[in-house]
């Protein structure tokens, strides 16, 4: 209860201080490229529910060829000049104050997946489905420790990494991982 009272607060807090930076960010995007500032996907949540995630768009609109999944690479051909700004400095992420408001979400926890991936990881681990006992999060302690997963193998380090969360979440455990993604974006140092 504690966690999602703290969540509440500073999602609205951060959405009413945030906000001229949200206006910058929105101009910035609709008007470097066409087609829209926001980026919205289905994402899976707790109890294995689907949401909608919200980020600024970082990518050219279409962006998955035939409609199939396609991880984001570190450099990919399909960021635009704003995107990759945006992404590098994690600033697209800042429309998901909005999900952690509406509860989709909490500042940490595992990074919410699409189903498409979830079903390869599961293939490997059965486990994922652990995650579903908690709220995705905006950040995590994998986040932290195993950056962009754009291969499988980094995606089963992530659900390692995820799972060794779970075991150990406690308020300091997330105070920890809050305070080192803040310092991480202050000083630029890429995760």
């Amino acid at each position: 209860m504690m966690k999602r009272l703290f969540d509440i607060f500073a999602s609205l807090l951060g959405i009413i201080l945030l906000s001229p930076l949200f206006l910058i960010i929105y101009v910035a995007v609709k008007f470097s490229t066409h087609g829209p500032a926001f980026f919205v996907q289905e994402r899976i949540g707790k109890g294995g529910r689907p949401f909608m995630i919200y980020k600024f768009r970082t990518m050219i609109v279409n962006n998955e060829q035939d409609g199939i999944p396609q991880l984001a690479e570190a450099d990919d051909e399909r960021l635009t000049k704003v995107g990759k700004f945006l992404r590098t400095h994690h600033l697209d992420e800042l429309p998901q104050l909005w999900n952690v408001l509406k509860g989709d979400m909490s500042f940490i926890g595992p990074r919410p997946e699409r189903k498409y991936f979830i079903d390869q990881i599961m293939e490997h681990d059965p486990r994922y489905v652990e995650l579903y006992k908690i709220r995705p999060g905006v950040t995590s302690y994998a986040t932290l420790y195993n950056g962009y997963t754009d291969t499988m193998e980094k995606m089963l380090r992530r659900l390692e990494l995820d799972l060794y969360y779970l075991d150990h979440q406690s308020l300091s455990f997330d105070i920890k991982i809050l305070y080192k993604t803040f310092a991480n974006i202050v000083t630029g140092k890429k995760f």
